[in-house]
């Protein structure tokens, strides 16, 4: 019976339950290294940054390359995965990952560190989309809830597992912040193996194919200009000066471009045909909108912990278990909820209320409050982002026609990835602004020269006054991100819930092609 039972899951269209269970091993694996890599470095970058002796516009930087870079290729992955064999795009992305992972952990300046996070960052773009793409290509929206969860699970414990791990590897001193580059080598290698023993999907198309590459690039341009501009206003040049006006202007030009081109091309990166479904279009206002709150938040509060709080790295990785097991229960939860009742709009709508909350909470922190109350708050807000992220995802993939699958999830990802960017690079210059400035007022003007301090060399009353900025400069980030939640609440309540649908991806393909006919 067992020797038979991949032969008629393969004659159905339909891959067995063990099937699935194998594939998902080596994605989930690919998985949990892109998502490590993001975490496991952000309680090594005040380290990072005092070793190679960067400034905190660098500390943003570092942050911003890699989820640029992600942000940038994601729709690219998302193309070539309706066009060539995915698995063969999934090991590609890997074998990139691990290239700007060895680059990084034998970086001798920032600026070499800045071109790993670029190659880092295209690898995990591509493992991003494509992990979703395939997941979608393999099981029906009704059972994904399950599958989901476990994804939600893997996502958990590698957000969970980055900053003790990076801490830890930090605070040992034969070992050091290298080690946060180089120890996703490894497991990078096995994904690879893993998939190519155990992910056995229907070939790509094989008529010729295009890529729209000038729409990729007027796209990655746009985005990058806005990005590059976010993070030196503020800084460099005043908010509202001639050189805001013509990077904005410049940006929102070659993006205008990036549409005309889009909507002439003959494989667009992003069809713009997918805008025509409201709930797409909704999904995707409410994922830029969560990750302008997620990433730009949480991305400072390492430092925050270490700088504010005085934690070592290995706590600063601790304190953050909360927001993390909020993230990991809610979306296993509800991903079960989903599948067991098939209703998924009542998720959207809670998370966006709690995740505004969570935002809210946080704006009231500062150099002396409480580890306890800090962890209810992050919990609070993983909660939030838990119930909305993932199942943004689901109600998108569950509206469009099979053919837009891999389009639609790239483009949901991508304008994830490209509201955290943003957050990360706003965020980061009003962080920037906000401690120059709070720095000129209590030690005067040669005080706002914007390199991150090296806590231990401080004597113990200017350290009181520098914690109390950066507590102060934080809690300010929150305060922005809190409306910046809400508008998601906008967008979810308009959402209209559709019943899902009982057939995979590559099924509900082959349904269409037969109607077509």
């Amino acid at each position: 019976m067992t020797d038979v039972e991949p032969e008629t899951a393969a004659s159905s269209g339909r891959m067995s339950h063990r099937e699935v269970i194998q594939a998902l091993s080596g994605l989930m694996l690919g998985m949990f290294v892109s998502i490590l890599a993001s975490t496991v470095v952000a309680n090594a970058l005040p380290r990072i940054i005092a070793d190679l002796h960067g400034s905190q516009s660098v500390y943003t930087w570092i942050v911003t390359a890699e989820l640029l870079a992600m942000t940038a290729t994601v729709p690219l992955w998302g193309k070539m995965a309706d066009l060539y064999s995915k698995k063969l795009l999934i090991q590609l992305s890997l074998g990139l990952f691990v290239l700007g992972s060895l680059v990084a952990g034998l970086t001798p300046n920032v600026e070499i560190l800045l071109v790993s996070r670029v190659i880092q960052g295209v690898g995990a773009g591509g493992m991003t989309a494509l992990a979703l793409i395939v997941m979608a290509a393999m099981i029906p929206p009704r059972e994904l809830g399950r599958y989901s969860g476990m994804f939600g699970a893997v996502f958990g414990v590698a957000t969970i597992a980055g900053p003790l791990i990076g801490g830890v590897l930090v605070d040992t001193s034969w070992l050091g912040w290298r080690w946060c580059f180089l120890i996703g080598v490894p497991f990078s290698v096995i994904a690879i193996a893993l998939l190519q023993k155990t992910l056995h999907l229907p070939a790509g198309r094989k008529q010729e194919v295009s890529i729209d590459w000038l729409g990729a690039l007027l796209i990655t341009g746009g985005v990058s200009t806005l990005l590059i501009w976010s993070t030196l206003a503020g800084d460099k040049f005043d908010w509202g000066s001639w050189q805001t006006a013509a990077m904005v202007a410049g940006g929102v030009l070659i993006l205008a471009l990036a549409v005309l081109v889009e909507s002439k091309a003959k494989e667009p990166i992003i069809p713009l045909g997918i805008f025509r479904h409201r709930t797409v279009s909704l999904a995707i206002v409410a994922s830029v909108l969560v990750g302008v709150a997620m990433f730009g938040g949480t991305v400072f509060l390492s430092q925050y912990f270490q700088t504010s709080l005085g934690k070592t790295p290995t706590q600063a990785g601790l304190m953050g278990l909360p927001m993390v097991f909020g993230l990991l229960i809610s979306s296993t939860v509800a991903g079960a909820l989903i599948t067991k009742y098939g209703k998924w709009k009542i998720f959207l709508v809670s998370g966006s209320i709690v995740m505004t909350i969570g935002m809210l909470l946080l704006s009231t922190i500062d150099a002396s409050t409480g580890v306890p109350v800090i962890s209810v708050f992050m919990a609070v807000l993983g909660v939030g982002v838990g119930l909305l992220m993932q199942n943004l995802v689901l109600a998108a993939q569950n509206d469009v026609p099979a053919a837009e699958l891999g389009a639609t999830t790239s483009a949901l990802t991508f304008f994830r990835s490209m509201g955290g960017s943003i957050g990360v690079s706003a965020l980061g210059a009003v962080l920037t602004h906000r401690v120059t400035q709070l720095s000129e007022e209590r030690f005067g003007p040669a005080a706002g020269g914007g390199e991150v301090p090296d806590l231990q060399a401080l004597p113990p009353e200017v350290l009181a006054v520098i914690k109390d900025i950066y507590g102060t400069a934080t809690a300010d980030l929150f305060l922005i991100g809190a409306p910046i939640a809400f508008l998601a609440v906008i967008a979810v309540v308009f959402i209209k819930e559709k019943p899902l649908s009982t057939m995979s991806g590559d099924e509900r393909l082959a349904a269409e092609k037969t109607l077509s006919h």
